[in-house]
């Protein structure tokens, strides 16, 4: 099975073009180089990040940055900043604005790269908004975001490690 390497629609093995996008060069692409990892998890990502103090939480994110660069990078142009660089930098600084913004971006990339490949499950940066901002005030609303973003990349990466 191949894949266009510009807007990853499925072809066949035959085929010179794609007929989603024309593009000349497009049976080159039969999956990604490297394996993402699909196992993020609510439980674990508390529980881990209890144990080491928060470091395990700073990881998961930054892997999330990482992955998303890696995922939607070569269809939207876009690149997110990396989340140490907005922990430890820019949140200070801006007291707190940068990482709004961030998590905004973040979550409305996520969200048209799932729509972008298809996968019917719901996230965007009203999500963020929603369950994060808002839900802070009946206390469990930030669990259920981070949980929905690990699940939503989690759904990336397994797709992004079959189709590339």
């Amino acid at each position: 099975m191949k894949y266009c390497s510009k807007c990853g629609a499925q072809l066949a093995d035959n085929a010179a073009a794609c007929m989603s996008c024309g593009c000349s060069a497009a049976p080159t692409q039969t999956g990604p180089v490297g394996k993402l990892s699909t196992n993020r998890g609510l439980a674990k990502y508390i529980f881990l990040s209890l144990i080491t103090f928060g470091i395990y939480g700073l990881v998961v994110m930054s892997a999330v940055s990482t992955d998303i660069n890696v995922i939607a990078g070569r269809y939207d142009g876009k690149k997110t900043m990396h989340f140490c660089l907005v922990f430890f930098i820019f949140a200070g600084l801006t007291l707190g604005i940068v990482p709004l913004v961030w998590y905004h971006r973040l979550s409305n990339r996520i969200g048209d790269e799932l729509n972008r490949r298809g996968i019917a499950y719901p996230f965007s940066a009203g999500t963020y908004w929603g369950w994060s901002i808002l839900g802070s005030l009946i206390v469990v609303g930030p669990f259920v975001y981070i949980h929905k973003l690990l699940k939503a990349m989690n759904l990336l990466a397994a797709d992004y490690n079959v189709k590339g």
